[in-house]
């Protein structure tokens, strides 16, 4: 019997390869979904990075940004903790660090959004290599 859906069987294969204008979109969006979490560009980059190399390369880049910022967040949440509890309360009030980081984040996020769009490569001006 033939399978109406066309595929062959599992592991027949990652999907189509992308269009170009599939491919930037789907970078695109990689960088975009920062604006969220680490998340959006985790889950592009495992769908689509064997279908397109704009989008492995722009979606790795944009998971590699959003987990150094998430490393920071928790740097950030920790130290505040331990200067609460050492100073009583005192000096534990590093939120507004936090938004700083987000609002940094967010503004790179967006401009590698724009240059991913147009299919130009874009490299975050600092983020940990974790995901080669």
């Amino acid at each position: 019997m033939s399978n109406p859906y066309g595929s062959t069987g599992a592991g027949s294969g990652t999907g189509a390869p992308l269009t170009a204008e599939q491919d930037r979109l789907w970078a695109s969006l990689a960088h975009l979904g920062g604006l969220l979490s680490f998340l959006p560009a985790l889950i592009i980059w495992l769908v689509c990075k064997d279908r397109g190399p704009f989008t492995n390369r722009q979606a790795k880049e944009a998971l590699n940004f959003q987990l150094t910022l998430l490393i920071g967040y928790l740097i950030i949440n920790v130290v505040s903790v331990v200067l609460a509890l050492f100073t009583f309360g005192l000096l534990g009030g590093l939120g507004s660090l936090g938004w700083a980081l987000w609002l940094i984040g967010s503004i790179f996020s967006v401009l590698g959004f724009l240059d991913a769009r147009v299919g130009k490569p874009y490299r975050y001006p600092f983020a940990l290599r974790l995901i080669s």
